[in-house]
């Protein structure tokens, strides 16, 4: 992992078309500008998160429920 600092108004440059720039910093909440193409996905690490979550539950209920459906196809 690339650790930069930077200060208010500064900016990082990734490849030759996305920069990201420190546009506000308040009560250690750093607000940042990302400027890409539209075709770039820009997606908050914790809503990644929290699908992945979502997805291995509904697995494993799905999973529960399988079983259940398959005991009770055995049981007969």
């Amino acid at each position: 992992m690339l650790v930069l600092a930077r200060k208010l108004d500064e900016s990082i440059i990734i490849g030759d078309n996305i920069s990201i720039k420190v546009i506000s910093i308040d009560k250690g909440v750093v607000k940042l500008g990302i400027d890409a193409p539209r075709d770039v996905d820009i997606i908050r690490n914790e809503l990644i998160e929290d699908v992945r979550y979502s997805n291995i539950a509904a697995s494993k209920e799905q999973n529960t429920t399988g079983l259940n459906f398959l005991s009770k196809i055995l049981k007969k």
